[in-house]
């Protein structure tokens, strides 16, 4: 029986951590092979472009992601709890990534949002159906917290959206400020939107 070949994991791991160190554009399919220890031969044997290269990251982190913010988001504690949790995982997870290479990477879709979304449709495309499925995750928590009276939100929906936005928002001020610190205040933020009681 063959050797199986683990180099699409390495090209894989490769451009992710090169994308959160440096961002999408400035890289090269080359470069992406060195840091991956495999022949220029192997990425197109795997990816037919560096665009589909950056599909494959997206749906690998977005993978991950969901099934933790499943996870945290889907266990039996009180609704409004587990939006606590969510922001404190990922305040931890910024923390994480700062004490092992000295600065925080911020949300890999977020960087990649602001740096191709006008750029490229399939990537922009794909980075809106994470959007809205992490919105139809945060709002399935928000709605059961309005069944039991505890925010005065209209619209779940637009809530949800707006827990998101927050989060977002929050992750990019930590990167740009490199101080997960900056994650400290989403909680009060989040329950002020939401009317919390």
């Amino acid at each position: 029986m063959g050797r199986t070949s683990d180099a699409k994991e390495k090209i894989l791991g490769a451009a992710r951590s090169l994308i959160e160190q440096r961002g999408y554009s400035a890289l090269g399919v080359a470069e992406i092979c060195k840091a991956a220890g495999v022949p220029k031969g192997s990425f197109y044997y795997f990816f037919e472009s560096k665009e589909s290269l950056a599909l494959a990251v997206v749906d690998e982190h977005w993978a991950a992601q969901r099934s933790d913010w499943a996870r945290v988001l889907g266990s039996d504690a009180e609704p409004l709890e587990r939006l606590r949790e969510l922001f404190v995982e990922t305040e931890a997870g910024q923390r994480a990534v700062q004490e092992g290479c000295g600065s925080v990477s911020g949300c890999l879709f977020g960087n990649l949002t602001l740096e191709l979304s006008n750029q490229t449709e399939a990537v922009r495309a794909r980075l809106q159906e994470i959007f809205e499925a992490q919105v139809d995750m945060v709002e399935a928590v928000v709605a059961q917290a309005r069944e039991r009276g505890e925010v005065g939100v209209a619209d779940t929906r637009e809530a949800a959206r707006a827990v998101v936005a927050q989060l977002e928002g929050q992750v990019m001020f930590a990167k740009l400020y490199n101080s997960p610190q900056r994650l400290g205040p989403l909680w009060a933020n989040c329950r002020a939107l939401l009317g919390a009681s």
